[in-house]
């Protein structure tokens, strides 16, 4: 990892930290003007514009300005193309300042870390449709030996600035997540709200996501098939990147745009066999609406229930602790246990002729006392055990009413079975019990779609009756008799027969 200069974020820390910050942010403002060299008194004036109104000494400014320049923030150039009436023009005039690359570079850091703890995140399906919007058009372009170079470059940036919007809100949100659920809030009907639309924003995300995520990596496969190098040299020769004084920008600006593909492929679409980052978003979203609502259930429950035993003691000690006297206190005490009734007073000992009626109750041995005595007034009563009822009756009703039962079926399946396709008109007058088997296989292959032939096939719950179901070339009309009624309805071919057995198909 490469290391950041040691004197590089000096300028945040120590008793002119805000002074040193307020001057790169008044060069950066300037550098938004396109003015990249400013005196001392542009320095002060932009100080105002930022928003700084505090007094600030001109060898207070001039001591700032030149630790800067030490820790290699800002450059120092002679202005030789002013002219200068006086030796104190010549002084405050001649020295211009300007941000360094490093200059530039803390700046941006320190505005990127204030962005960050001032941002929240999200979850926004309409980044995953913009990238698939880009990439399509960038599909097109490069189809198109015609289209500007430009217009390739243009796209790319802004497809790598989509992904770019996807990684870093999607990294935030997960944190602020992540936070969420280690959370305990002192509030629970604020926290509860906090985390009940967390869960409806979530689920709100989750719809058509992985529709979404797949539509983003067919669009990066049909890029891909026209060449991602063909892409990357379009978009070079569209950039127009100007000479530096290091060499030629090409390479490094090649690595770079790689490096994003790279990430897009990852998420998307991954070349290693690994699963895509688009599909663990999806897993982590899922477990944290159940770890939310598993908290929202506990939230609800604690409210729910009643104070539990500690709470009620620790509220009855707080009472105890403000009673104003110690009547007070005896009543208070006779209040919350009760014990002021003498309901025990009755009992005795088990012998007792062996304690003295004269001796004092704290010197005797105590009697027992129920505990129903406390909460009913009355003591137990020990009587004999229940009977336990035999149940062998109701279970030899059972079992003959299921041997009953088993026997009307095969019964029924044994009228109903075909030796191949029959009318169902051809039933014509059957037992109600027949009827019913007959309106359930039926209903069972109606149920069913078509085959290719237009047969419906379909097997009962237990697997041992299969009916096939098949149109009549002829139409007609179908009448069914029972003892109950009769059914009319259109006249199909049935067969019906056990699962496996291969007949000539008639129809």
């Amino acid at each position: 990892m490469r290391r950041v200069p040691p004197e590089m974020f000096r300028f945040t820390t120590g008793d002119r930290a805000e002074l040193y910050g307020a001057i790169l942010q008044a060069f950066g403002a300037a550098n938004e003007r396109l003015e990249t060299a400013l005196g001392v008194d542009d320095v002060r004036g932009r100080l105002r514009m930022i928003g700084w109104l505090d007094a600030v000494h001109d060898d207070d400014l001039q001591a700032a300005l030149g630790k800067l320049r030490e820790w290699q923030l800002l450059d120092v150039v002679q202005n030789h193309a002013e002219n200068y009436r006086t030796a104190e023009e010549y002084e405050r005039r001649n020295l211009q300042y300007s941000l360094t690359r490093r200059g530039e570079a803390a700046f941006a850091g320190v505005e990127h870390a204030l962005a960050v703890l001032a941002s929240t995140g999200a979850l926004q399906t309409a980044v995953l449709e913009a990238i698939t919007d880009r990439l399509d058009e960038l599909y097109v372009l490069m189809g198109d030996s015609a289209a500007s170079d430009r217009r390739v470059f243009t796209t790319l940036m802004e497809l790598e600035g989509h992904l770019e919007a996807l990684l870093s809100n999607t990294k935030a949100f997960n944190g602020e997540l992540q936070r969420l659920l280690r959370a305990e809030g002192a509030d629970l009907a604020t926290f509860r709200e906090v985390k009940a639309a967390t869960v409806a924003y979530l689920q709100e995300f989750l719809v058509n996501l992985d529709q979404r995520g797949q539509a983003v990596a067919t669009a990066v496969e049909r890029v891909e098939h026209r060449g991602v190098s063909l892409l990357h040299a379009r978009a070079l020769w569209g950039a127009e990147l100007p000479p530096t004084a290091d060499g030629d920008p090409a390479p490094a600006w090649l690595e770079r745009r790689r490096a994003r593909w790279e990430g897009l492929q990852s998420w998307f679409r991954p070349t290693d066999g690994a699963r895509a980052r688009v599909e663990q978003l999806h897993d982590v979203a899922r477990r944290a609406i159940v770890t939310l609502l598993q908290v929202l259930d506990r939230i609800t429950e604690s409210r729910r229930r009643s104070s539990s035993a500690v709470q009620d003691f620790r509220e009855l000690a707080r009472w105890f602790a403000a009673a104003p006297g110690e009547d007070d206190l005896h009543r208070l005490w006779s209040a919350a246990f009760g014990l002021g009734p003498a309901r025990h007073a009755h009992l005795a000992h088990p012998d007792p002729e062996l304690v003295p009626s004269s001796g004092s109750w704290a010197e005797t041995p105590p009697v027992e006392v129920s505990a129903l005595l406390r909460t009913s007034g009355r003591t137990e009563r020990f009587t004999r055990t229940g009977k336990v009822r035999d149940i062998g009756g109701i279970k030899a009703a059972r079992a003959e009413r299921a041997r009953k039962e088993r026997a009307e079926l095969e019964a029924a399946w044994d009228v109903l079975g075909t030796d191949g396709p029959v009318r169902l008109s051809g039933f014509r007058m059957l037992d109600h019990i027949v009827f019913d088997r007959l309106l359930d296989l039926l209903g069972r292959a109606l149920a069913a779609a078509p085959d290719a032939g237009g047969a419906r096939r379909a097997v009962t719950s237990d697997g041992r009756v299969e009916v096939v179901l098949r149109p009549c070339p002829d139409g007609g009309r179908a009448v069914l008799r029972t003892s109950h009624g009769q059914l009319e309805g259109p006249d199909y071919l049935v067969e019906i027969r056990s699962p496996g057995v291969i007949r000539e198909d008639t129809g």
